[in-house]
């Protein structure tokens, strides 16, 4: 990331910041939104497999939802600092 804000300022094209500041947040959502459906049917199927660790897969899931989406957040908050400075 801090290559590409190099590059940009390299350039001193602001159309192009602006457009990958808009690409970068729209990766990261796409691959968040890919990790936690990822996430959430493994673990139905585990549930279904094993309807007794239930409680335990599903404490699992939650942690690891919620690390990817807090790395999202990071990931677009990032691409917004490229974008307004």
């Amino acid at each position: 990331m801090v290559t590409l804000a190099i590059l940009l300022q390299a350039a001193g094209n602001v159309a192009i910041a602006k457009f990958g500041a808009a690409l970068g947040a729209a990766l990261a959502v796409i691959g968040a939104s890919y990790g936690i459906g990822k996430i959430g049917g493994t673990a139905l199927e585990s549930i279904a497999r094993q309807p007794e660790a239930a409680g335990d897969i599903r404490a699992s899931m939650i942690v690891a939802a919620a690390l990817i989406e807090g790395v999202a957040f990071f990931a677009i908050v990032v691409c917004f600092v490229v974008l307004f400075v």
